[in-house]
């Protein structure tokens, strides 16, 4: 009993997603229609051809039969159900295949909005290639639902109903026996094969998810796995993650093998039973022969309609399993709750931390210890130490990526959780460690920054107004390309439209950088955040790099996280920190003449 309880509350992971099918109700519809067309089709093509054929024999046996027969009728008849079978084939592919991809495009996007007001709190421990796994791979699986589940057993069914109807005309106890036999397999045979590929199908699952995650990680990897040795190691990792899916799909392939065996078997046996029943004839005022071939022909055709039921429920496991992977993301409530209802705008940038503590997790030792300073409007600030000293931890908290167990952040004045988060984000220009740049062209890359302001009171605008602003902000967009020294790639006839590769490998890494300047720069927002803007960056190009955002952030508030110290004499302030505290903090100069650590510091890297 508590197996099948448990198997049931799997089941119910389908709802939520099931639910999103009545989206595409009108094309679910019609392709469940032309596939009971399609089976009506190919079931009456070959009971009427068995029909036909064993007719005209028995009618060629005397010239009388042979003369008063109808050959025209039942000929047009097999045309007629043969372009018919065709003919609806190929619109329940267009049809089936059509719902199937708007069902996954709207499932992606239903995933992606549930995703969205999750923080990195709500996502911990959760790697980037599960997650890309989830988005993808999973919700992919989750199209068995309809093509391979739903569609072939609802119209399976529905045949059963109509060969009930048709076959009972002529011999009703005939069509109880057929309809109940295939009834029988209908229940049967599918719970004994979901049962038995219940395993193999989540194996290949987690086997499938485990070898894209080993390969994006080998993938990724490849520098620092090799400066450390460890390529060899994760190329075997790869290997093993290879073998094991290989297995399952073998385990996979041998359940679909014995379902097709038992279905085989069962659909002869049924074949047996109706060509010995139906043998002392069928009706009263009929014909045995060609009746018989009737028959014997329409369940010799119900194999059309049971195949697909019979490896449906194979899939339904891997199916459950994909939907509780993509559940746990999206029946999560963010932990972290803005004020959909402020107003509140970030005008100043004034920034203010008060006794900030934090952990990770609320458990363990404090990544932030009391941290308390104040970075005024208009103030360049630096934040200095050593890593792991909880400097990026609290940029996040700023970020509000994460919830801090005590004190308090200022912004403006006003606690940065008196802020909706699309006023916070607008109000906030990041540059972080890592330029995330996109599969696309540079417009594409560019325009992320820039918030789209929609002005629902202004009417549509035309095809000549949406090509002149588009225009015009592809000017805005070289000018600005060319003012932090990207001008190379503003030449020819559509530069904006070059594409510049996954994750900007067409670009070196100054370049890279540079494209995050331009976004910053396009943000145009009161407060700076930036985490090592120059990370991996010689000192020619950091030095060019910190003169431009330093320009852009003359009458912004900034604050910097860094390991180097090139511009620190141009900040208004230095704190270095030190295990989650603030050790000391003053200008470039009196920190040279009060600090040891940091004048040998300057030393070293000056």
């Amino acid at each position: 009993m508590k197996p099948q309880l448990t198997q049931l509350t799997q089941l119910t992971q389908l709802l939520p997603f099931l639910k999103l099918f009545k989206r595409q109700w009108l094309m679910m519809s019609i392709g469940l229609l032309l596939s009971v067309i399609t089976l009506l089709a190919g079931i009456g093509l070959l009971s009427l051809s068995g029909w036909f054929l064993s007719a005209t024999a028995v009618a060629g046996l005397s010239v009388i039969t042979a003369q008063a027969f109808n050959y025209f009728t039942p000929a047009g008849g097999v045309r007629f159900l043969s372009i018919a079978r065709t003919v609806s084939r190929y619109g329940e592919r267009l049809a089936t295949h059509e719902a199937t991809f708007k069902l996954l495009t709207e499932l992606r996007c239903w995933t992606w909005r549930r995703l969205l007001p999750l923080s990195a709190q709500d996502l911990k421990g959760l790697r980037g290639g599960d997650l890309l796994n989830r988005l993808v791979a999973d919700i992919d699986t989750l199209d068995h639902l309809y093509l391979r589940l739903l569609t072939p057993v609802a119209a399976s069914l529905l045949m059963i109903g109509a060969l009930y109807l048709f076959l009972g005309w002529f011999d009703p106890r005939l069509a109880s026996i057929l309809c109940g036999l295939l009834l029988l397999f209908w229940l049967l045979l599918p719970l004994l094969f979901y049962r038995l590929g219940h395993r193999p199908g989540i194996e290949q699952l987690e086997d499938k998810r485990r070898l894209r995650v080993t390969m994006l990680e080998y993938l990724q990897g490849q520098a620092e796995l090799t400066l450390f040795g460890a390529l060899p190691r994760y190329r075997h990792a790869l290997d093993e993650a290879q073998a094991r899916l290989f297995a399952s799909q073998e385990a996979m392939v041998k359940v679909t093998a014995r379902s097709q065996a038992m279905l085989v078997l069962c659909h002869g046996l049924a074949l047996l039973v109706l060509f010995y029943l139906a043998a002392d004839g069928v009706g009263e005022s009929l014909p045995p022969g060609p009746m018989l071939a009737l028959v014997v022909f329409m369940t010799l055709a119900c194999i059309e309609m049971l195949m697909p039921v019979a490896g449906a429920f194979q899939h339904l496991s891997a199916c459950v399993s994909a939907a509780s992977r993509v559940s746990e993301i999206t029946e999560q409530s963010p932990s972290i709750q803005f004020d959909s209802s402020s107003t509140h705008k970030v005008s100043r940038g004034e920034l203010s931390i008060k006794a900030l503590d934090f952990s990770y997790g609320g458990q363990g030792s404090k990544v932030l210890d009391g941290i308390d300073f104040e970075v005024k409007a208009g103030d360049k600030v630096a934040l200095l130490g050593q890593t792991g000293c909880g400097k990026s931890s609290l940029l996040s908290l700023i970020l509000r990526q994460w919830q801090a167990q005590s004190g308090q952040i200022l912004l403006d004045g006003k606690p940065i959780e008196a802020y909706s988060e699309a006023e916070l984000r607008a109000g906030i220009g990041v540059m972080s460690q890592r330029i995330y740049l996109f599969a696309g062209t540079l417009r594409d890359n560019l325009t992320l920054a820039q918030a789209e302001q929609v002005d629902t009171d202004s009417k549509p605008l035309t095809r000549a107004e949406r090509k002149q602003a588009r225009e015009a902000n592809d000017a805005k967009l070289i000018e600005v390309l060319e003012r932090v020294g990207l001008g190379s790639l503003t030449q020819g006839d559509k530069p904006l439209d070059c594409w510049i590769g996954e994750g900007g490998r067409q670009l070196s890494g100054g370049e890279q950088r540079r494209i995050g300047v331009v976004r910053l720069l396009l943000r145009d927002a009161p407060l700076l955040l930036l985490d090592e803007p120059t990370e991996g960056l010689d000192q020619a190009t950091e030095r060019e790099i910190m003169v431009l955002l330093l320009e852009f952030a003359q009458h912004k508030t900034l604050l910097m996280i860094s390991h180097r110290l090139t511009v620190m004499s141009q900040m208004d302030e230095i704190h270095l920190m030190e295990a989650g505290r603030i050790r000391v903090s003053g200008s470039h100069q009196s920190l040279l003449q009060q600090d040891d650590y940091y004048a040998s510091l300057h030393r070293q890297l000056g």
